[in-house]
């Protein structure tokens, strides 16, 4: 076992933990978080699982605490371009020598972790980061989104003040199972005795299970639509919950469905204040007004636009529709597309593809990709104009090739993809305005 000597070496020794690597199950993280004297239980939390809109969730509820005065924890992922970005304090992401030291600091304490094979996978490690880093900075409360489950979480350690689920959705069913019902129940593993959760709209079996999950533990459930919504008046935006009611909200994420989002988080901020986490309306509404969250509708170019969402199942890919008919109505769509292998592609392109001008196939930058070539016929049989490319740059320029005034060119389909075109993007504008 050979331990990494400097943050940069530590850095390195994170890297190589494969982020492709899950194991579901919480008895790995137990033997670090004992050695590190249970950081987690150092820092108060609102704890957030679903499927889709998790992190547009955390983020309006992260940036409210924030505007209103608190020292405020943010742990997401997967990260879009650098894994600094899932440790965040009061908006700003660790940075990579403070990341490489907390490593260290973990090393030092359990050095088990570096043993072969590895103890603890990709995001467990990260997971464990959080809560030290968390925990060194005296956070004020802690914003930490799950990983791809629930009950069996990195991040279902922690005794939150609040919990929320978020819409239930087809994914990662060879881990949450192969109904929305065994998912909803999977998701709602996070529930706590006496601990208040917030559920957004969901279908009825997945409400079904979440209200059997709340019974079952004791966990007092507050629901949308019921309890507290976001709704549309020719004002504007309003909110009413149990003890709030706004009126003149605007959202800073684009798109219909960051509404039941924005509900979502004034409801579990709402529940805060018990806790003695107050946040002022003034505050909630600054949150809502300007959250970021990258790579969800964002647009990162003009003439012709382009845009970047992350929806990688089936439910995203249903509000991307939505949102681009609401946000570019009667436009022509041209998708950059790409795939991991173990994502259920099928209802994502029967859902995408017919809607599109023309779609363009690329391989992702990591092992779990799925060739273009592998499902080139699938894709030609939903659309017209379909074709294959080596790599991401290809993609974009034959998208940008076809691309008419008016038209726009969308990259989705992985969160890889969306991270490495919005890096290429990004560094573009950056290079642009240093020769302006």
């Amino acid at each position: 076992m050979t331990l990494p000597r400097t943050p940069e070496e530590a850095v390195e020794f994170l890297a190589r933990l494969s982020p492709s690597v899950i194991k579901p199950g919480l008895e790995r993280m137990n033997p670090a978080l004992e050695a590190l004297g249970h950081p987690e239980r150092r820092i108060r939390s609102l704890h957030v699982a679903g499927t889709n809109g998790k992190g547009s969730t955390c983020a309006f509820a992260s940036t409210a605490l924030r505007a209103a005065g608190h020292r405020v924890g943010l742990y997401t992922s997967p990260h879009l371009e650098r894994v600094t970005e899932r440790f965040q304090i009061n908006g700003e992401e660790i940075s990579p020598k403070l990341l490489g030291r907390r490593i260290l600091e973990i090393l030092e304490r359990y050095p088990e972790a570096a043993a072969t094979p590895a103890p603890l996978t990709y995001f467990e490690f990260g997971t464990v980061i959080a809560f030290w880093h968390f925990a060194q900075e005296a956070v004020d409360i802690a914003v930490l989104e799950t990983g791809l489950g629930g009950r069996l979480d990195a991040t279902n350690v922690v005794a939150p003040l609040v919990t929320v689920i978020t819409p239930i959705s087809f994914d990662h069913m060879e881990y949450l199972g192969h109904t929305l019902g065994a998912i909803a129940g999977e998701k709602a593993g996070i529930l706590k005795p006496t601990v208040p959760v917030v559920v957004s709209r969901q279908e009825p079996e997945a409400l079904e299970a979440i209200s059997r999950v709340a019974a079952q533990v004791g966990a007092p459930m507050l629901l949308e639509g019921l309890d507290f919504a976001v709704e549309s008046l020719p004002t504007g935006l309003s909110y009413r919950g149990p003890r709030w009611n706004l009126d003149g909200l605007s959202l800073s994420l684009r798109g219909p469905h960051q509404r039941q989002n924005a509900a979502v988080a004034l409801a579990a901020l709402e529940q805060l204040d018990a806790w003695g986490i107050s946040v002022p309306t003034d505050a909630a509404v600054k949150g809502l007004a300007s959250a970021r969250w990258p790579g969800r509708l964002e647009e990162v170019s003009s003439q012709p636009a382009v845009v970047l969402d992350g929806a990688h199942n089936p439910g995203g890919v249903a509000v991307l529709l939505a949102s681009l008919d609401s946000l570019y109505p009667g436009r022509r769509i041209h998708a950059v597309f790409g795939v991991v292998a173990d994502k259920d592609r099928a209802p994502m392109m029967r859902g995408l593809f017919p809607r599109c001008a023309s779609v363009h196939l690329t391989p992702l930058d990591t092992p779990r990709s799925l060739a273009p070539e592998r499902y080139l016929a699938e894709a030609r049989a939903l659309c017209a104009d379909v074709r294959a490319y080596a790599g991401l740059d290809d993609a974009l320029a034959g998208a940008k090739a076809l691309a008419m005034e008016g038209d726009v060119i969308l990259c989705t389909g992985s969160l890889f993809l969306v991270g490495a075109a919005r890096a290429r993007f990004v560094r573009n504008l950056g290079a642009m305005q240093q020769q302006s």
